[in-house]
């Protein structure tokens, strides 16, 4: 492999020249991945004037002129893609077999509300520990470390013998889970510049619609011919070839590791929470996040009891709701870069609002009307995180996207976590086994995207200007 100087085009592109045209130019090296800042300085003089009509502009503009883009970027996004599928899946997992616990464990709602709510507790904990030091080290052997460590704690989730075992490993799964999310979006926000995140997020975020259409079903069914264990082992096996491809295919990301850039833990507090637009981003996400799982950890309880739904036909659920969220994901994604996060995150959040009050009332109804019901929920209500996690992610400068992630991560599973279990607090069980009180958690969700709605216009973002640097094979 020889080494190759990236043109002074896209050097100028990846120096972080922003709308005014100011910055230094830096030129990137790659060997086998690893990418390397070889030198900086001003730009240099401006080149001649391209012709004016759009046919002899594209005859004078050489090929590295076109806009900088990481070689084999999609393998690499669909790696973080898997590694947010596993555990998303070993998250997700828990809700529909939530059925299934509460009969074999004899717990009711509040019960099963706190194991989910353990998870991201401990997540959120972890999260916010991890914040102090994640940026001293390279991404990707973080990556990698946590990784293992939620292989360990997945599998030790699928040998525990009662509901106390099993709340611990939930507890040790989150800890380690709860990072890895807040660091794969670090890594897709340092590879990837703002102007076509929104697009890279929507196919690492498409791992929660591939966990509905292929992760949960599966699991169920191997749930239903084998036991509530068998999911666990195997996503801990499948995990393992993640964690192999992973190795191989993430490059080293250590530039936000320089020396000289690390903070002490208050510094570090000050650097991410004395910022007014860091703290409206966390708030943004989350009541966000509060909008969603106040409903989704009891929606298959409430379908199963409430609405008539047999526990088979679950996974038929999740399948379309996820399939069509999966096609939708890429177009909202796109259309996010095209005419802004912000514009079509109030779309979203708007029409959502139907589909949330909607399956939040359902009365006992055949399943053909169930499934596409509930499709306009998971196109519509998940739907609104790709744009929200493209507009946070550039709320921030890129020395402390890091922290700020691992904070975000911590923060989203502190919301997720009060939201699961306030709305355990809110519904009940009636004695004929049917939930109660799930339509006012419908409101509660109505309430929170309303107040998103108000949030998402006090976010600036502060790095429209900087794009990934290129890397020049």
């Amino acid at each position: 492999m020889r080494w190759r100087l990236a043109s002074c085009d896209n050097a100028l592109s990846a120096g972080g020249l922003g709308e005014g045209g100011a910055g230094p130019a830096r030129a990137i090296l790659i060997d086998c991945g690893s990418v390397v800042v070889a030198g900086s300085g001003s730009a240099p003089d401006s080149p001649d004037p391209l012709p004016a009509s759009p046919a002899a502009r594209r005859a004078a503009t050489p090929p590295s002129a076109a806009p900088p883009r990481v070689p084999r970027e999609l393998p690499l996004l669909l790696t973080l893609a898997a590694v947010q599928f596993t555990h998303v899946v070993d998250f997700m997992i828990m809700m529909p077999l939530g059925p299934q616990f509460m009969r074999l464990f004899a717990i009711g709602p509040q019960q099963f509300g706190f194991m989910v709510s353990a998870y991201t507790f401990a997540a959120a904990a972890s999260g916010f520990v991890a914040a102090f030091w994640i940026d001293r080290f390279d991404r990707r052997r973080a990556l990698l470390g946590l990784y293992a460590g939620f292989i360990g704690a997945t599998a030790l989730c699928g040998i525990a013998p009662d509901y106390p075992l099993l709340l611990m490993a939930r507890i040790v799964a989150g800890m380690f889970g709860g990072i890895l999310g807040g660091l794969v979006f670090a890594i897709v926000a340092d590879l990837v510049p703002y102007a076509r995140r929104a697009t890279a997020t929507a196919v690492v975020a498409a791992a929660f619609s591939l966990s509905a259409v292929a992760g949960v079903p599966l699991s169920l069914s191997i749930a239903a011919q084998f036991s509530w264990r068998a999911p666990f082992l195997a996503l801990a096996a499948l995990s393992v070839v993640v964690g192999l491809a992973a190795m191989r295919l993430i490059p080293p990301l250590a530039a936000h590791a320089a020396p000289g850039t690390r903070r002490r833990p208050l510094n570090q507090l000050r650097a991410i929470f004395g910022v007014g637009n860091h703290r409206r981003a966390f708030a943004f996400m989350t009541v966000l996040m509060c909008s969603v799982f106040a409903i989704v950890p009891f929606l298959a309880a409430y379908n199963v009891a409430n609405v008539g739904v047999a526990e088979a036909d679950l996974a038929m659920i999740y399948f379309a709701g996820g399939a069509a969220s999966l096609v939708t994901a890429q177009v909202i994604g796109r259309l996010a870069d095209r005419y802004g996060k912000q514009r079509l995150f109030t779309i979203l959040a708007l029409i959502s609002i139907g589909p949330i009050l909607v399956i939040t009332h359902l009365p006992p109804l055949p399943l053909s009307w169930v499934v596409p019901l509930s499709v306009l929920f998971f196109v519509f209500v998940p739907g609104r995180f790709g744009p929200a996690a493209a507009l946070v992610s550039g709320s921030v400068e890129p020395r402390l996207r890091g922290s700020f992630m691992s904070f975000n991560a911590s923060i989203q599973q502190l919301a997720s976590g009060i939201a699961s279990l306030t709305a355990g607090l809110i519904i009940g069980r009636a004695p004929d086994g049917t939930l109660t009180h799930f339509g006012a958690v419908g409101w509660l969700s109505v309430g929170c995207t309303l107040c998103c709605l108000w949030l998402v216009r006090r976010i600036r973002v502060v790095d429209v200007g900087a794009a990934a640097a290129p890397l020049v094979p």
